[in-house]
């Protein structure tokens, strides 16, 4: 038999199976008489279906009719844009920048490649940020939400009270590494600044992002001096017993995993990174 007959024949036979299980499906009783629960005496009202309410949402758009609605519309435009920004102000303006590049460079060092994996690193990063700025955000908390939202100061007054303690976290970081913000200063022909008033946000926020581009490299340059050192040893020994085509990763990996270990790694790692803070 060839193949489009028995296609042919397995086609028939479905149809045949479906047609005798409609067959067998009992149909459903239908009910002469009336419920055990209703009465004789019927009626002829018509029972009314009970039905969901529904809410009705309605979205209006209008022209201001007064400059309070027109100040109102404009400060819920600029909440919403700082909403949209708020990622970018965590990785950029907090210590997020410094220890997320550093624990992916610890990960490198190690040749790991998917222990541990990024999205831990990057959770890892987020509350050690959280303990960091922690007073920071305190600070932020206490002299521009709450009065903002007990209505005591208005949203200029809100914005000048969470720029402060941001603007001096940022500062304090960049104390004994003045350069960036003279290049930045530089840049944009100003003076020479004498204080921290001195400096405009738009150029204190590039100078503390460098900085934190380079602290970060820094210590990463520190991390892999011992586990480079690691690599070549193992490489020699490999070399010398004349095994070319084994690679050295894979020996020298876990020996790199036991020095980490023993000294303490990761909490040793943390504690350095929040002292640099401090």
């Amino acid at each position: 038999m060839s193949l489009l007959e028995s296609l042919k024949m397995a086609k028939k036979i479905s149809t045949l199976v479906v047609f005798l299980i409609f067959l067998a499906a009992p149909l459903p009783a239908q009910t002469t008489g009336l419920p055990n629960d209703t009465p004789a005496s019927g009626t002829t009202a018509i029972p009314s279906p009970q039905s969901t309410a529904i809410p009705f949402i309605d979205l209006t758009i209008r022209n201001p009719e007064s400059g309070r609605e027109v100040a109102f519309s404009l400060q819920l435009l600029l909440l919403l844009t700082v909403l949209s920004l708020a990622p970018s102000i965590i990785i950029l303006m907090t210590s997020f920048l410094r220890i997320s590049i550093t624990l992916d460079f610890i990960k490198r060092a190690l040749s790991l490649q998917q222990v541990p994996p990024t999205q831990v690193l990057m959770g890892i990063s987020l509350f050690l940020t959280i303990f960091i700025m922690w007073p920071t955000f305190d600070s932020i908390y206490n002299n521009s939400i709450k009065p903002l939202s007990d209505g005591e100061i208005s949203v200029e007054e809100a914005y000048r009270g969470a720029e402060t303690p941001m603007r001096l976290f940022m500062y304090r970081q960049m104390s004994g590494h003045p350069e960036n913000i003279r290049l930045f200063m530089s840049m944009r022909g100003l003076d020479k600044p004498d204080t921290l008033a001195d400096v405009p946000t738009y150029i204190l926020i590039p100078s503390f992002i460098l900085n934190e581009l380079t602290v970060a490299f820094k210590i990463g340059i520190l991390l892999y001096i011992p586990f480079i050192v690691i690599d070549m040893v193992v490489a020699s020994a490999l070399m010398s017993m004349g095994m070319i085509m084994l690679p050295p990763v894979m020996i020298s990996m876990p020996f790199k995993l036991i020095l980490f270990v023993l000294v303490d790694g990761w909490g040793l790692l943390t504690s350095q990174l929040i002292n640099s803070f401090v």
